[in-house]
């Protein structure tokens, strides 16, 4: 394991239950948010393939939102404190310790993937890697949604997160590495932040030819 993902890992056990907390109805305040992911999981159930991964599912309320929108979700996370308390909180749903850049899916056979702010912490130079991996278990006309933190400058940006170290990007660079990883991008929704860093909350929806 790389150490920015052991560095995660630990930042990430440590605060569970605050993180929990402080996200669990996160989206009642987050409108536009909510409403990709609703036209995400549409989207997806029109594939007729509605299985759904939620990689990087923290506590798992977006893994149960998106069973609340018809599809057939689990969620991965590198964190084992995370995961425990998914599997807690969501009983009836799954919910597996995992690494993005590994993910135990068979090649081809999810209908959608849900990327929530979930790579965030990945150096710009392991991003492809992270972003073919979720090709890969995308069948075809299979869907991606990214969501992250925008720019409005050339190149990514480090910042220091409140859990452990990040990067935002500008949506234009990002939309570049979907095209690279086999991706067609066709809806982008950008709007003003939700946090005092000021950058640009931002989601990208793409498609698997």
């Amino acid at each position: 394991m790389a150490d920015h993902q052991e560095r995660t890992r630990v930042a990430y056990d440590g605060i569970v239950e605050l993180y929990a907390s402080m996200f669990a109805d996160r989206l009642e305040t987050q409108p536009f948010a909510r409403a990709m992911i609703t036209t995400f999981a549409e989207l997806v159930r029109g594939t007729g393939n509605p299985r759904t991964a939620d990689v990087g599912c923290g506590p798992g309320h977006l893994t149960a939102m998106l069973h609340d929108l018809g599809l057939d979700p689990f969620g991965l996370d590198l964190s084992p404190a995370m995961i425990d308390h998914a599997r807690r909180a969501h009983p009836a749903l799954r919910f597996d310790e995992a690494r993005m850049e590994a993910l135990p899916i068979e090649d081809g056979s999810l209908g959608g993937v849900l990327a929530h702010y979930s790579m965030i912490h990945t150096p710009p130079a392991e991003l492809p890697a992270l972003l073919a991996e979720q090709v890969r278990v995308l069948a075809p006309g299979g869907l991606l949604l990214v969501s992250f933190f925008g720019t409005d400058g050339p190149d990514p940006v480090r910042f220091d997160h409140k859990v452990t170290p990040a990067y935002s990007w500008p949506a234009d660079r990002l939309a570049e590495l979907l095209t690279g990883a086999g991706l067609v991008t066709f809806a982008r929704l950008l709007h003003d932040p939700a946090s005092e860093r000021g950058f640009l909350d931002s989601h990208l929806l793409a498609r698997r030819p």
